[in-house]
């Protein structure tokens, strides 16, 4: 079995990777806030676990290993956008307004990730559908001595778990000293912090104990690792940004509540992301969502390849470069493909052909320069090799592409499509019709068609469907449609 070594954030060394159960490998991955659109440094965490969670299914077997990533449905932003709503004149209830706020961000974040080639998780659970479990693991905090109710809000004793500050190696003085903590007259320590927390009438709510109130940030995940992983699990992962305070809390309350457990055996984080060498901020004109980039004309996989050209453990730079070199890259795979013919593989024939070298640099530490390095390599033998289509050669490398999540290599697709979008509506194919009509009308006059068939053969070039009758002509974009060769065409 292929040896896994991974960075342990927590005891700062690269370690092999050894299963709690091999045959149930447990992954939590902390999700999105869905209040708005996802920015490109949340998508870093996804891209990386996405190949870690490929790894570990190639590696243990995909029935075997459960990849949990959490959606905060309640928080203090997504209320805003619902009260403006409301404010705006929607009279629904102010829970409507945030469930249909959280529905629509959650599709907008799934059809950009998805746009990105990861896979979802095995479980994607909703913070406001474990306030049950959430309130349970408060009250045995409480019972235990490591949480206290005042003024309608429960707070955490930090002192009262010894190992506070282990995962990012800091004392609590220390933190005390160097870090912005929110004053609280009910608080016995600076450094304590909110379980609970009281709601009025215009925000949502649950009835809990210590009064009609909602969760603190901290408690969801640790809340819903324990229903969903157990006491103890394999592997949390999130952007370095969450090691503190929120990872060091979610270890002290899930500690402190289930002391049986290890809660999790390895911490992972990767690095942030900047854009030309600065740090990503709107003050700058430098920030910019997925989203963004995809209706650029951007395809997903371009960005993806920028983001595996980076260690998970480095800071990744954006750059206009590297987007340019990474679809020179795609490019070149497009041509390979659409030149051999590869004929399609399922999930078996590609786990079964994935090259050796990628799975080796992947279970060093998530090595992805490396995996892409060797991607590179094959095409480079391929293409000098003049190789024949699905030769094994061939079928290897495009199952690690599709491996290492390059699906869909057509890099103008999208360009192509919105050109289809707008030859569906006639913007393009319109003129087209009035024009191949016309020369028909002038060649029943004239007898001489040869600008009829010069035009038709163009259009059939195109991969337009062409069709003429007493009732006049129609034109409609075939499956091989390919706009660029009207556009400009006389």
């Amino acid at each position: 079995m292929t040896d896994i070594q991974l960075y342990n954030t927590r005891t700062r060394r690269k370690e092999r990777f050894e299963p709690l159960d091999p045959d149930n490998l447990r992954m939590y991955v902390c999700g999105p806030t869905v209040y708005d659109r996802a920015h490109l440094g949340n998508a870093r965490p996804v891209v990386t676990f996405d190949l870690l969670f490929r790894l570990l299914r190639h590696v243990y077997g995909a029935d075997r290993v459960t990849y949990v990533r959490n959606f905060t449905d309640v928080d203090d932003k997504i209320n805003a956008a619902a009260l403006a709503r409301k404010q705006a004149g929607d009279a629904r209830p102010l829970e409507e307004l945030i469930r249909e706020r959280t529905e629509e961000t959650i599709g907008w974040y799934h059809a950009d990730m998805d746009a990105l080639g990861a896979l979802r998780p095995s479980q994607e659970p909703r913070a406001t559908e474990f306030i049950g479990q959430m309130i349970a693991m408060i009250g045995d905090l409480i019972e235990k001595g490591h949480a206290y109710a005042a003024e309608g809000h429960v707070m955490f004793r930090v002192r009262s778990y010894k190992d506070y500050g282990a995962l990012s190696g800091r004392s609590v003085d220390d933190m005390i000293a160097g870090a912005r903590v929110e004053v609280a007259p009910f608080k016995e320590d600076p450094m304590d912090f909110v379980l609970w927390k009281p709601s009025d009438d215009d925000l949502p709510g649950w009835d809990s104990p210590w009064g009609r109130g909602r969760p603190g940030w901290h408690i969801e995940c640790s809340a819903m690792s324990h229903e969903l992983l157990g006491d103890s699990f394999d592997i949390h992962g999130g952007g370095i940004d969450l090691q503190f305070p929120h990872h060091e809390n979610e270890i002290a309350q899930s500690c402190c509540a289930h002391p049986e457990g290890g809660f999790a055996k390895v911490w992972m984080h990767n690095e942030m992301l900047q854009v030309e060498g600065k740090k990503m901020s709107k003050s700058l004109g430098n920030f910019f969502t997925v989203r963004d980039l995809l209706e650029q004309g951007i395809v997903g996989e371009i960005i993806r390849f920028v983001f595996l050209g980076t260690h998970y453990r480095k800071p990744m730079d954006w750059t206009e470069q590297k987007r340019k070199e990474a679809k020179g890259h795609l490019v070149k795979w497009r041509r390979l493909e659409r030149h051999l013919l590869v004929a399609p593989m399922d999930e078996a024939e590609i786990a079964g052909r994935v090259d050796a070298g990628v799975i080796e640099a992947l279970a060093d530490d998530l090595n992805t320069p490396k995996a892409l390095h060797r991607a590179i390599e094959m095409e480079k033998r391929l293409d000098s090799a003049n190789s024949k289509a699905d030769s094994d050669e061939v079928r290897n490398f495009f199952a690690t592409l599709s491996f290492l999540g390059f699906k869909d290599l057509d890099t103008e697709r999208r360009s192509r499509r919105a050109a289809i979008d707008r030859a569906v509506k006639g913007e393009l194919l319109g003129g087209w019709t009035e024009r191949l009509a016309a020369a028909r009308a002038a060649a029943m006059e004239s007898k001489d068609f040869a600008e009829v068939d010069r035009l038709r053969a163009l259009l059939i070039d195109a991969g337009v469907e062409v069709r003429m009758s007493k009732a006049g002509v129609e034109l409609l974009p075939g499956a091989g449609f390919d706009p660029a060769k009207l556009e400009g065409a006389e």
